[in-house]
């Protein structure tokens, strides 16, 4: 890049987290919420004055967006990719972003909570950040870096290439998505207005991480249905949902099988919501693993042990439901390695070590490379991910701008 560039990253980055785009998984309209669609707008005027005539946003919240070609060869057309929304795992609502200017390397308390500390012990990674300019929330809420660092790396990309013709690299499109966060974010991308042979998200963690494997998934829910009697005549007829309900979280396995205890390639089986009355009574769970042949075997035991507890209970009856949610994008990323290869030589160019990585979860990506957008995961420099210890590296989301920009070269160099 240009060593007299001036970023505007951190600026953009800045502005975008304190608009609340949190999602919710209970709702039944896309988005979920209708307040993502705060920041579709903001972007969009930010596009076309950076001199993106093109950009627009749709019913759905999507934002899509052109940076034509610069060359006269045949090069595949590139997607970059970034979620708008929030994690509805930890308040979004009134962001108080906070710069720690060339980080000391301490431990930092965040003065909305003085018991919220960012321990450097606990995240070893922000260690090796002293020096840099440090991100952080107040404290009383999450800081939006998943995934609002890569909204703001790809756009300050998209004003460097604008501002930078005589840099060769074929048609590029933009898509900033809603949802997400519910993996619900690419359920109604119109693939063919969006024209891209080869996609990237801007959603990974750590400088230099490039992801191509994540989890397969899957989601179930268990449907309890007991019978309802007054309690001062339920003698031998009352059949409780609810403590069946308790009794299926309780037979599932301590030590092994959940996200408090697995690790690397290690699948889980997850509950993440329960409720219920008397009558009736429902737990979702999320089922993860990164062969998706396994996730039949979770889904069987956890299957299992539904029936054992239902057993005890006559008068009970119990409802297995699976919904696939989304698959390792490993299995489409294998038949088109140049995806990988381009982006490992494009980190290289911005003067960073490649690492190759798994997630422990999924991404748009996950479910656009199974829709015919083969697409890997880029670092974007967040971390502490769904919390109020997240932080982010001004100098990773710089980084992250570089690669970008590495990205589109190294692809119109190898057409």
């Amino acid at each position: 890049m240009n060593k007299d560039y001036v970023y505007s990253v951190t600026e953009r980055f800045l502005r975008y987290v304190q608009i609340d785009t949190q999602s919710d998984p209970l709702s039944k309209t896309f988005p979920s919420t209708e307040k993502q669609k705060d920041l579709s707008r903001l972007l969009v005027q930010e596009l076309q004055q950076i001199g993106i005539s093109d950009a627009e946003t749709d019913e759905y919240g999507y934002v899509y967006a052109t940076i034509p070609a610069t060359t006269d060869k045949n090069v595949p057309v590139i997607c970059l990719c970034a979620h708008m929304d929030t994690a509805p795992d930890c308040s979004g609502a009134n962001v108080k972003p906070i710069v720690h200017k060339a980080f000391d390397g301490t431990d930092i308390v965040l003065p909305g909570d003085a018991t919220q500390v960012i321990s450097v012990k606990e995240h070893p990674y922000l260690a090796e950040k002293k020096g840099d300019d440090i991100i952080t929330a107040s404290g009383a809420t999450l800081l939006g870096a998943d995934n609002k660092a890569g909204v703001a790396e790809i756009m300050d990309a998209a004003q460097y290439l604008v501002q930078h013709p005589e840099i060769k690299h074929g048609k590029i499109r933009i898509l900033f998505t809603p949802d997400e966060e519910v993996g619900r974010g690419v359920e109604h991308v119109n693939m063919e207005k969006l024209g891209a042979d080869f996609g990237y998200t801007m959603d990974g963690g750590e400088l230099g991480a490039l992801e191509d494997e994540t989890f397969s998934a899957d989601g179930v829910k268990i449907v309890i249905h007991g019978v309802s009697v007054h309690p001062g005549a339920a003698k031998n007829k009352l059949v409780s949902a609810i403590k069946i309900a308790a009794d299926i979280l309780h037979a599932l396995p301590k030590d092994i099988l959940s996200p408090e205890t697995t690790e690397d390639r290690q699948g889980f089986i997850h509950p993440v919501r329960i409720e219920g009355i008397t009558e009736k009574a429902e737990i979702d769970f999320i089922i993860r693993d990164f062969t998706t042949a396994e996730l039949q075997g979770h889904e069987f035991f956890l299957r299992r042990i539904m029936e054992t507890e239902v057993a005890k209970h006559p008068g009970a009856k119990g409802e297995f439901r699976v919904t696939e949610q989304y698959r390792n994008m490993k299995e489409v990323l294998d038949k088109y390695p140049q995806v990988v290869a381009n982006a490992e030589e494009a980190i290289k160019r911005a003067g960073i070590d490649p690492l190759k990585m798994s997630i422990r979860g999924g991404t748009d990506g996950s479910r656009l490379s199974f829709m015919g957008l083969p697409c890997p995961n880029i670092f974007t420099g967040e971390m502490a991910l769904h919390s109020k210890h997240e932080y982010i590296s001004v100098q990773d989301m710089q980084k992250a701008v570089d690669t970008i920009i590495q990205l589109v070269q190294v692809w119109e160099e190898r057409s």
